[in-house]
């Protein structure tokens, strides 16, 4: 049988699904690859894998999108991982350096600078450019706080805006799997999340975090359907910006 291709995220946040898959007989049906966000948005949007696990604001891009796992990366409020960085208050934010990895972190960042903070902002791609500030998601952020004067954490904004929780990344096919494999896929990520103190043990220390505690209680890994309303919130916001 050809084996179903699946690209997840490289970050730490993914590594009790990636311990559940390479702990799992599934891990035989499957060619895993592992990307950054973007690069796993781009590979299904384009059909080079089955399922990803991609940002949420890719999914509409998706051909026959489907999320397929009750299972996400989300966070019910703080998340320590996806910031706006920046050296002004955020009222008097004026231009903003978006961030290459991700879609979704950078739709954020626009939705809540209109929605929340009312402030106007002159965005940027440009990775040279100086900025007042700077969207920065992952472990690229752990132990940058003290580099800027203030960060705003987006998992805590979005719930302070919208009283829900919010969801990253989720799960998504391109075409129809077999209902047998999306149940063994599915219980692997299940293990995986149930083993995250084993998970814990096989990482490098980082004094830029406590990791023990961002895997255990600033992510949320369940897909429930408060997480769902918050997509469905979050991509009607991004058509309107």
């Amino acid at each position: 049988m050809e084996k179903i291709k699946v690209s997840a995220v490289s970050y730490t946040n993914t590594k009790p699904f990636i311990y559940g898959i390479q702990h799992s007989p599934v891990l035989e049906q499957i060619d895993l690859s592992l990307d950054i966000p973007s690069d796993c948005a781009s590979k299904l949007i384009e059909k080079q894998v089955d399922i990803g696990l991609i940002p949420v604001a890719a999914i509409p891009f998706v051909p026959n999108a489907q999320i397929i796992s009750s299972f996400c990366i989300g966070s019910i409020g703080a998340v320590d991982s996806v910031f706006i960085f920046s050296d002004v208050p955020v009222e008097k934010i004026k231009t903003l350096k978006l961030d290459p990895q991700s879609r979704t972190s950078n739709n954020l960042a626009k939705v809540l600078l209109k929605n929340h903070f009312k402030v106007a902002v002159d965005f940027t791609t440009d990775q040279s450019a100086t900025t007042d500030a700077m969207v920065l998601i992952g472990d690229r952020t752990f132990g940058r706080k003290g580099d800027f004067n203030y960060a705003y954490d987006m998992g805590e904004e979005w719930m302070k805006f919208t009283g829900l929780p919010f969801m990253y990344a989720a799960w998504v096919a391109n075409k129809p799997l077999p209902e047998a494999f999306l149940k063994e896929f599915d219980a692997a990520l299940a293990n995986g999340i149930q083993n995250i103190p084993a998970v814990i043990t096989q990482l490098p220390a980082n004094s830029g975090i406590d990791i023990a505690n961002y895997l255990q209680y600033k992510l949320n890994f369940n897909l429930t359907p408060e997480k769902l309303k918050a997509k469905e919130l979050f991509l009607k916001l991004i058509t309107e910006l």
